[in-house]
């Protein structure tokens, strides 16, 4: 969680068993007006005189702004900030005060008033501060917290301070794939501007200008406006940068203050792990829900090439486009983004020909798709209606749901659309995992079909060389059938090519028990005692090169043994 969002958490705040209320903590113990307590462990003790506003409470590196009177313990004046009708500014935890003022108005929340008494170990000790304060002296402060803002050091390495200027809406913050939109202004030390923009677009994780603005929007949110103190790495450098344009010049090793403000920014995100997919949201939707696999969905879209060639345009002079979601009516990349859109979303989907029009030319309706072409989609959904999920089914439709996903999946299987099939089988098991609820019949029927299911998929995983995945399944087929005599020869298949050879051959061995004359088994055998073979002469040219190389080495230790010893015969 980024440190400008921080909720109290339940190491923060513990609760009472029984009762359901904080524990006290000793280092910002829970205070009743008129209540004085210690404040950790060094003798400073805190008196609420007012409360506060909220639950928060400032850190280490805030600027705070505070009302204060301070007297000795027989109520002499030695200071007030009141009298002199100025409120006093430092950063918290930055040795700019006593201790006893870091240590306790972190402890206070905005508007509070509180009367701090200070041991002379944290404030001026045996010297004391004279002539008002003498040695050893025991100090009152009554102080009223009237704001703060926070200062964060964003790398944690004191060379990038980010100071709010405007707090932010919600709690989102921008990733390096969005693209923000900011205003910011940068100057020297000096207050000379080098650059100022009032409205600039740019990848987040790409950045812009120079790496702060980059490192400090991905802690921003919406609206926020911050101050930033940019030390030279995180600038231009020990190089600086010569003027350009309307910028200007920055030194070698200059430290920049920018002022920055997070307009908006346009999430984008990753519909496939390998960037190939990619939608960025241009108008936010309504709601949570999204379309589900076998969804009926009405869209507006254009699709583009990358020079902005117009290659279909549907639903927009004339019904909606309609399509079912997860059954190849549109390319693949467009298939899965529409999955994680939301009703009234418009977003901008880019797709690597991988999940497009892959290596070929395609006709489209307004213009060819070249081969390998990266093409762009601007999408609005208008609507969908969702596949029925089991959850909304009685078991009778489950089992009938679960039968219907299996045909779909051997129709992609003898289309070699392993990939898909695989799905089909997975969502078909699904339906009917659970069947506690079931009949002695329905579960009769559940049982056939997860047998089917999981050995056709099983299948899938062998064409698709997922052979830890195949031996998973063919494990649960015989979980339910320990003599299903394919569900044996599938998982000899997948150890074969997992090397656990052992496991491949009692597969075999008891499937031909089962079924002596079965070919694809015998032939499977035949494999396999290839393999082993195969992996014996292996393993013998391997441990016949060790033994040979180890039979070098104590040769060649014996001969140096032997140079070193002199003659028995040979006189002293």
């Amino acid at each position: 969680m980024d440190d400008d969002f921080e909720f109290p958490t339940s190491s923060d705040v513990n609760m009472d068993e029984d009762m359901g209320i904080p524990e006290d903590d000793p280092v910002n113990p829970i205070l009743k007006e008129g209540e004085e307590k210690e404040i950790g462990k060094n003798g400073l003790k805190k008196k609420l005189v007012k409360e506060g506003e909220g639950w928060e409470t400032p850190s280490a590196g805030d600027e705070v702004e505070v009302h204060y009177t301070g007297t000795l313990l027989d109520g002499t004046q030695f200071d007030s900030s009141r009298d002199r009708g100025t409120s006093f500014k430092f950063k918290l935890g930055q040795g700019q005060v006593i201790k006893g003022w870091d240590e306790g108005i972190k402890s206070m929340k905005k508007g509070e008033k509180a009367i701090f008494t200070i041991p002379p170990e944290l404030a001026y000790g045996e010297s004391g501060s004279p002539p008002a304060i003498p040695p050893n002296a025991i100090l009152q402060f009554d102080v009223e917290l009237l704001s703060w803002t926070s200062i964060k050091d964003i790398c944690k390495d004191g060379g990038l301070f980010k100071k709010i200027l405007t707090k932010g809406e919600k709690w989102e913050n921008p990733k390096d794939l969005d693209e923000a939109f900011v205003k910011y202004e940068a100057r020297l030390e000096d207050g000379t501007l080098i650059s100022k923009s009032d409205g600039v677009e740019f990848n987040v994780g790409n950045g812009y200008f120079c790496p702060a603005l980059s490192k400090s929007v991905k802690t921003m949110k919406k609206g926020e406006k911050v101050l930033l103190t940019v030390k030279p790495q995180y600038a231009f450098g020990e190089s600086g940068r010569p003027a350009s344009g309307d910028e200007g010049a920055v030194p070698p090793n200059a430290t920049l203050q920018i002022t920055i403000e997070l307009v908006s920014w346009k999430a984008v995100s990753e519909i496939i792990k390998d960037k190939k997919v990619l939608k960025k949201i241009l108008k936010e939707g309504e709601g949570y829900e999204r379309p589900n696999d076998g969804a009926v969905v009405q869209v507006k879209l254009i699709g583009k090439l990358d020079d902005g060639t117009i290659f279909t345009k549907k639903g927009h002079e004339e019904e909606p486009f309609e399509f079912k979601v997860d059954e190849e009516q549109v390319v693949d990349g467009l298939d899965r983004a529409v999955k994680k859109m939301k009703k009234g979303e418009v977003a901008l989907v880019t797709i690597q020909p991988e999940y497009a029009f892959g290596p070929s030319e395609t006709q489209q309706e307004l213009a060819i798709v070249p081969a390998n072409a990266t093409v762009d989609y601007e999408v609005e959904l208008l609507s969908f209606v969702k596949d029925k999920e089991s959850w909304e089914m009685n078991t009778q439709e489950k089992i009938e749901a679960a039968g219907k996903k299996k045909e779909e999946g051997n129709a992609l299987f003898k289309a070699a659309k392993y990939e898909r099939a695989s799905k089909r089988y997975e969502k078909a098991v699904r339906f009917i995992d659970h069947d506690s609820s079931f009949s002695d019949e329905e579960k009769k029927q559940a049982k056939v079909l997860k047998i089917t299911c999981n050995l056709n998929n099983a299948a899938c995983k062998l064409k698709l060389k997922d052979y830890k995945q195949a031996e998973r399944l063919c494990t649960k087929v015989l979980e339910l059938d320990s003599r299903n005599v394919k569900a044996l020869y599938r998982r000899a298949q997948a150890c074969i090519q997992l090397v656990d050879l052992d496991l491949a051959e009692l597969d075999i061995k008891k499937a031909l028990e089962i079924d002596p004359d079965n070919r694809d088994v015998k032939l499977e055998y035949k494999i396999l005692k290839e393999k082993v073979r195969e992996y014996n002469k292996k393993d013998a040219q391997f441990y016949g090169t060790i033994f040979s190389k180890m039979t070098k080495v104590e040769q060649a230790r014996s001969t140096k043994v032997e140079a070193k010893q002199e003659p028995v015969s040979s006189v002293g």
